[in-house]
């Protein structure tokens, strides 16, 4: 296993909602935000910030657990928030129109092993791991594609 790229502490859920809803501000569609780590890591507390920081006017978003996706219009174009932890095979993956929305929309994907083969290749992983501390995050991010060295440019300092 190769080292994060980046590494950070996260301190409080207010500092997952700040980075995330810096990094929202950043995006565009086709980006791919690949969210790993345990139950209660701070996935879904992420997405909800950075889902909300793009909407015009912030919404109820709630985990996709059951729905398995949810999909919100942004000012930046369409996002797809996915859990696949109930998925058992990554042609159901496909089957839920991920492949076509990894073009066009931005992704949070919550489990992203369930997709295998699938993943994107230039997509952000962000492991997300329980800290020192009730409320305290690691939070691990490694990319292949030089796009985000330029998106995470001082947010990860």
């Amino acid at each position: 296993m190769t080292s994060p790229r980046a590494a950070l502490t996260l301190a409080s859920p207010e500092a997952t909602c700040s980075l995330a809803t810096r990094l929202a501000d950043r995006l565009r569609p086709g980006d791919v935000l690949l969210l790993s780590g345990g139950i209660g890591a701070g996935k879904t507390h992420f997405a909800r910030c950075l889902i909300q920081a793009l909407q015009d006017a912030p919404e109820d978003v709630p985990s996709p657990t059951f729905t398995l996706v949810q999909v919100y219009e942004t000012r930046v174009g369409e996002l797809w928030h996915a859990d696949l932890y109930r998925l058992s095979d990554p042609d159901q993956c496909a089957e839920l129109g991920l492949t076509d929305a990894f073009e066009t929309a931005i992704c949070l994907i919550e489990w992203p092993d369930r997709l295998e083969d699938l993943a994107p290749q230039g997509a952000l992983s962000l492991g997300f791991a329980m800290g020192e501390g009730e409320d305290v995050r690691q939070l691990a991010l490694d990319w292949t594609d030089p796009r985000w060295e330029t998106v995470l440019t001082g947010l990860t300092a």
